[in-house]
């Protein structure tokens, strides 16, 4: 078969197909030629030289060619590791701006660039092709209808962070042929549950293509999370519940759409900071062969090797203008294209490296900042990597909002009844102030969790002070080193129903918090209905039973707690406000818009908040200046509430405080029962002495 070629535009970069035919355009410095490579649907390759160069974009048009067609390329240019080029015309590889990819790697030593049994220097002549995977041109078109971005307010916004798999695995009211993928999650009985939960938003963890590690496949597992990409581009195909190449992207779309129609948002957790190719012994399936240098940060001085932030071997260069324009391409792809509303950049902290500490006005921020697409989105950074100075929770611009590590271990250490927690846990509570108000930022800066899916699950979290993470392979020794004590056992009740009794409670605690704190809530996929991976708080490799959400076995209880709960927050802007409490006094009522109080019911001194030993406060939050929605969604003003908290294992007695706070308090959810009444049920008096069990928290409501 012979394949005319005309040289075409060197933009926009990939594989674009008009009608009549398509044009491929790949970027490289190094190359001294590029073949494009076709594949007929009997997998027989037909080359095709790229006739023309444009600023180091190498291009093409070939008549005829259009969706469904699988391809690949081949670059000629300079083998030489040691100044780090890595060309090799016998790997076929994978365009870098592909919008759909076809086929898996067959690991072995075919993918390696290098001879085996050298020491990495000899070029390997073996041809890779027929052991990994195609890249597909796609038909773009797709009926949006009036589909349109949310652009809900982060303050308004409850993140779900959930897997596209593990969602619907087991979901029994979604058909078995769809089950594990977008079009599941797109399905009436999933966006039922999602809309009667009430969040406003799914996290999906990493959806662009990635490849199963070759050490997890000897062991007979998988690379479950995601965090591999591949191609920054192309859905997931293993998540498409259809198999013709390519059908992976409409079915994105129409996830998109039905969420989009529910009034769910779509984040997505992507991965820019490295990719599946891994160190200078990895595979070669795409960056590496085109323009290592490039695309990849070596060692200055020994460039063979890799800056290796991530631990997976390599760091994306971000300092080259070719790969910022990959990553913001691909971004304003997703967006634009795909409607997406929100990105959650993992290791954000490797982006932000210039030479070598992390600069928070590094070119990647300068450019995301300027962009009128991105700048209106979500941008979330989980602020850390594995790099000298990589943790920087509280340091990104202020159009982001970050993972917020601190939340999670205050909130954790109060509730274990950790001494000198409490201070802390108040900062967290009302929205880590300490972190984001000086730069110019809101609380919605701070995206507030309790558990993620790296690490234990709510249950497992307060279920076990080990880990089991023996399946993986490793002997236990991957994941987090330990879990701090929950008061189990020993340290706690000895009898099975008041061990289970305080764990869940605990849970409660937990949830409780998390929904009422300022900031953004993140939920975990699965702990609303009490998860439990048995343990393992590394389950990134387990695409099984152990990470799936069991349908079967829902904490009932739990669940209508957390949609209650979740109900209650939306339903009071004094749990979600715009901007920070200041302690000031609010006109004309006496009472300032926020205050803390002893259990004596007398105000919180400073040198009370200094008692390494002290566990027990409560806080009183004005809202009777802020609009609420009725039942109806007619505007109403808010009410103020009190919030009672003891993290001490014993029980506390607490004194109402009076005028001008309030003179009669409701209560509206107590975390010592599971259930929240529709109508409070209690009413104290002011003055009133109030006995609190160990490890609960009262949420009372003022009466007017």
């Amino acid at each position: 078969m012979k394949f005319e070629t005309w040289p075409g535009e060197p933009f926009p970069l990939g594989a674009h197909w008009d009608g009549k035919g398509t044009s491929f355009s790949v970027y490289s410095e190094v190359a001294d030629r590029i073949d494009l490579c076709l594949f007929d649907n009997g997998g027989k390759e037909h080359r095709v030289r790229l006739p023309d160069r444009t600023a180091f974009c190498w291009h093409g048009y070939v008549p005829g060619v259009g969706p469904g067609q699988r391809y690949g390329f081949r670059v000629h240019g300079p083998w030489a590791p040691a100044d780090g080029h890595r060309c090799n015309p016998a790997k076929l590889l994978l365009d870098p701006y592909a919008r759909a990819i076809s086929g898996d790697i067959a690991w072995g030593p075919a993918v390696l660039p290098y001879a085996i049994g050298s020491d990495g220097e000899t070029i390997s002549e073996e041809d890779s092709a027929p052991h990994v995977p195609r890249s597909v041109v796609i038909d773009p078109r797709f009926d949006w209808g009036d589909d349109q971005a949310l652009r809900r307010p982060l303050h308004e916004t409850i993140i779900y962070e959930v897997h596209v798999k593990g969602f619907s695995k087991r979901f029994p009211d979604i058909p078995k042929a769809v089950r594990g993928t977008y079009a599941a999650l797109a399905h009436p009985a999933a966006i039922e549950y999602l809309t009667k939960l009430g969040v406003t938003a799914v996290e999906l963890l990493p959806v662009h293509h990635f490849v199963h590690d070759s050490f997890l496949i000897d062991r007979g597992l998988r690379n479950y999370w995601g965090y591999n990409s591949i191609a920054f581009f192309s859905p997931h195909s293993e998540y498409s519940s259809r198999h013709d190449a390519g059908a992976e992207v409409r079915e994105f779309k129409e996830m998109v759409k039905a969420l989009h129609a529910a009034g769910i948002e779509v984040i997505l957790d992507v991965v820019y900071n490295h990719t599946a190719e891994g160190n200078h012994l990895g595979p070669t399936l795409s960056l590496k062969g085109f323009d290592n240098t490039a695309y990849y940060r070596t060692v200055p001085d020994n460039r063979r090797f890799y800056m290796d932030y991530t631990g997976t071997g390599n760091s994306l260069n971000m300092r080259h203008p070719q790969t910022l324009q990959l990553a913001m391409d691909s971004l304003r792809y997703w967006a634009v294209e795909m409607h997406v509303d929100g990105f959650r950049f993992d290791l954000a902290a490797t982006l932000a490296r210039e030479q070598h500490d992390v600069d928070r006005l590094s070119a990647f921020f300068d450019i995301v900042h300027q962009d009128p697409v991105l700048n209106r989105t979500k941008l979330i950074a989980e602020p850390w990597d594995i790099g000298e100075g990589g943790y920087q929770v509280g340091n990104f611009p202020v159009l982001w909002s970050e993972w917020n590590g601190k939340y999670r271990d205050s909130v954790r250490d109060y509730w274990r009844s950790q001494e000198a927690a409490m201070a802390d846990f108040a900062s967290r509570l009302t929205g880590s102030s300490d972190l984001y108000e000086n730069d110019g930022r809101r609380p919605w800066a701070s995206i507030n969790f309790m558990t993620a899916h790296d690490g234990f699950t709510l249950h497992d979290l307060v279920s076990y002070n080990e880990k089991h993470n023996d399946a993986n392979g490793e002997d236990n020794r991957d994941g987090e080193s330990h879990n701090r004590s929950w008061n189990l056992g020993a340290e706690g009740p000895t009898d099975d129903a008041a061990i289970n009794e305080r764990r869940a409670r605990q849970k409660r605690n937990l949830l409780a918090t998390l929904l009422l704190s300022q900031g953004v809530p993140m939920l975990l996929g699965g702990d609303e209905i009490g998860r439990t991976q048995g343990g393992n708080n590394n389950a990134y490799c387990q695409d099984n039973e152990i990470s799936w959400l069991d349908w079967e076995h829902v904490d009932r209880d739990l669940l209508e707690f957390t949609r209650r709960l979740i109900a209650f927050r939306g339903e009071h802007p004094v749990f979600h406000r715009r901007g920070w409490f200041k302690g000031r006094p609010i006109r004309g009522k006496g009472v300032t818009d926020i205050a803390w109080f002893k259990p004596d019911g007398s105000n919180m001194s400073d040198e009370d908040w200094g008692q390494w030993f002290a566990k027990s406060f409560g806080v009183f939050l004005f809202g009777d200046g802020l609009l609420s929605r009725d039942e109806h969604g007619r505007p109403e003003r808010d009410d103020s509430f009190l919030l009672l908290f003891n993290a001490h294992t014993d029980g506390v007695s607490f004194t109402l405080p009076g005028d001008p706070f309030g003179r009669r308090w409701a209560v509206e959810l107590d975390t010592s029962d599971d259930r929240m009444p529709d109508k409070p049920e209690l009413k104290h008096d002011a003055g009133a002495k109030v006995d609190r069990p160990g490890l609960s928290l009262l949420v009372l409501r003022r009466q007017k």
